[in-house]
């Protein structure tokens, strides 16, 4: 049974849960009485954690021949307005009404006393994620730019839905989001680290000091890359569905342009820790300028200060990934042993590629 940092996983009733100094992540009994008020299959459950992130938990439920997706958040106390699933459920069902590819939410509990959070179930696709290895059936030179097109051309799908009315229209405050992420970040970096950065403070006061005018508002997913897309098992590549939607929100699009291709790797690129698909290195993938270009084709929009947008995303993942680092210094994370302790000096790299992108913006050598 997998187990987790600071406690026991997985329990099957809540006498076993009582038992723990810390609550688990899935109570089964609660569980299997949660889907039997659904209607979601019969029997007792088995379980398998899917992936390793860094935020929130996801299992593959099995019930018999039924199989489920179950999302929570990570063990409580948690800080405000992180890990809202019920938020998060909530936009992919507005987003799939206008035809973007995601799992089919089944149910939502937003009664904490079952799990102690909130959470959702989804429906299992089955599919593959590109990450470290070129899938075999999608390995071709034309299945490699394929996958890359596939990429840009959900995000332009995504970016195209409507968000001024219905559902979406309350998602989101558009207007002043990127000051809003300026400032929001700049705040949390003295509450995160136990080192001093001078570049965090000087990157972001040259960012709020150069915010550029938001031209459209749309979804964007906040989290947008490779590795949270999942692709159909056989060619022509396609996606599936786009995974992770905890940072969804309704804002400046080239916010989630900028993030994917400064952490797209491509030949030459400097790796970060962002750097989550090493395998857009290799010959056959579209390189960042033909991405730029490719959404460029789709969205009449001015790309020109995109390295702004850059330089954010890099800047942000800086403030974010030094909160895991601090908790891996501070014994919090006991079996990372690969991610955390990489931060220590991942998190300059970074702050580098931020200031490059910061510098290619204003012209000079910042």
């Amino acid at each position: 049974m997998p187990m987790i940092p600071d406690g026991v996983e997985v329990v099957q009733s809540r006498a076993d849960a009582a038992q723990l100094a810390s609550p688990p992540l899935l109570i089964l009994e609660a569980v299997e009485k949660f889907l039997d008020a659904q209607g979601l299959g019969s029997g007792p459950l088995r379980w398998a954690r899917i992936g390793d992130g860094q935020s929130n938990v996801t299992y593959r439920i099995e019930r018999g021949t039924d199989v489920f997706v179950l999302r929570r958040g990570p063990r409580p106390p948690l800080p405000k307005s992180t890990h809202d699933m019920v938020r998060e459920a909530r936009i992919q069902q507005l987003v799939a009404a206008e035809g973007v590819p995601v799992p089919r939410i089944l149910a939502v509990c937003a009664d904490e006393s079952v799990l102690g959070v909130p959470f959702y179930v989804m429906s299992f696709l089955s599919g593959i994620t590109v990450a470290d290895k070129v899938p075999a059936l999608l390995g071709s030179p034309e299945q490699r730019a394929a996958t890359s097109a596939a990429v840009v051309d959900t995000l332009v799908q995504l970016h195209r839905v409507p968000v001024t009315a219905g559902g979406l229209a309350t998602f989101g405050r558009p207007d002043g989001y990127l000051r809003r992420q300026v400032e929001r970040f700049g705040s949390l970096w003295s509450v995160n680290t136990t080192r001093d950065l001078p570049d965090v403070a000087r990157i972001g006061r040259w960012l709020g000091e150069n915010i550029p005018q938001s031209q459209t508002a749309s979804v964007i997913h906040g989290d947008y890359r490779t590795g949270n897309l999942l692709f159909a098992a056989d060619a022509p590549a396609r996606v599936l569905a786009v995974l992770d939607w905890e940072m969804a929100t309704v804002g400046d699009p080239l916010a989630d342009l900028g993030y994917l291709t400064a952490t797209y790797s491509e030949p030459g690129s400097t790796s970060t820790p962002l750097e989550l698909t090493g395998v857009t290195r290799q010959p056959g993938y579209l390189s960042r300028h033909e991405l730029v270009d490719r959404y460029q084709e789709q969205m009449p929009l001015d790309l020109r200060e995109l390295n702004w947008y850059q330089a954010l995303a890099l800047w942000k993942a800086s403030i974010f990934c030094e909160a895991i680092y601090t908790r891996w210094l501070n014994g919090e994370r006991p079996d990372d042993t690969s991610f955390g302790p990489s931060l220590g000096e991942g998190i300059p790299r970074l702050l580098d590629g931020a200031r490059q992108f910061a510098g290619r913006s204003s012209g000079v050598d910042f």
